[in-house]
């Protein structure tokens, strides 16, 4: 029987992990060593020579378990067999962890959140992620379903973020955003119409900024969850921004009176 401290550890170890495809961008964390690799996995249909080998060797300098499978376990290891080309690699990210994990201090700490409600573009989930890490936002709250996946696009437009950003994961947004309320925080959603400007708020304790998708914009379930509504004032005709652009102004212009 395992001791249950050491279980825990190796659980939150594993939560941590993302799963990189693709020759290019494992070569790119192994080349990159102050990230910490869990194990290269090689699909047993590759041809050696090439950057293949290239990617074998760097993870054996860096005494990197090198683990090879055949092409269908492959593909169940990278969850995406038509472009994974063979190769796939666990990176820990320390910034990942569970919503409740977040949650669980006593007293709520205060923060600042971006809980992305159905943000499917892979650039704008990448540009968010890069934005709000820069910008010192305390959780990025990701939802497993309805989210682009953390693969090589998210990782490109991030420039490698993605590996340090402090992402919150979650199954569901509106179950979320229903635990964050239930211990004090106060959800945001911004609205043109809305009379108070995201500009002029001081904020004290949890604030979680709610970030809609790309075309509908936040949905139902996450506005009828909304305490406070926030316009960004615009100029000249403009009507809206880009979801991407929002999450940067979010990220270096609230303030948290801490």
């Amino acid at each position: 029987m395992p001791d249950s401290q050491d279980y825990q550890n190796r659980k939150a170890s594993f939560e941590r992990m993302l799963t990189v495809y693709g020759r290019k961008p494992v070569l790119e964390v192994l080349n990159d060593h102050t990230l910490d690799c869990h194990a290269l996995h090689l699909s047993d249909s590759n041809r050696t020579g090439g950057i293949v080998t290239e990617i074998q060797q760097k993870a054996e300098q860096r005494h990197i378990p090198i683990r090879v499978h055949a092409r269908a376990e492959l593909a169940r290891i990278s969850r995406n067999g038509k472009q994974d080309q063979g190769v796939a690699l666990d990176v820990l990210c320390p910034g990942f962890q569970q919503l409740d994990d977040f949650l669980a201090s006593t007293p709520l700490r205060p923060g600042r959140i971006l809980a992305l409600d159905g943000i499917t573009n892979p650039q704008n989930l990448g540009m968010i992620l890069r934005s709000a890490t820069a910008g010192g936002i305390d959780g990025i709250l990701l939802p497993r379903k309805g989210s682009a996946a953390l693969g090589p696009l998210v990782i490109k437009a991030s420039a490698g973020t993605v590996y340090r950003a402090p992402i919150l994961l979650c199954d569901e947004l509106p179950q979320a955003l229903r635990r964050c309320r239930e211990l004090g925080a106060i959800i945001c959603t911004l609205d043109a119409d809305a009379t108070d400007s995201l500009f002029e708020q001081r904020n004290k304790g949890l604030w979680v900024y709610v970030l809609g998708n790309e075309t509908n914009g936040v949905g139902q379930e996450a506005r009828a969850l909304s305490d406070k509504r926030l316009a960004i004032p615009m100029h000249n005709g403009v009507e809206s921004l880009n979801v991407a652009v929002t999450a940067s102004l979010i990220a270096f212009s609230t303030y948290l009176d801490r």
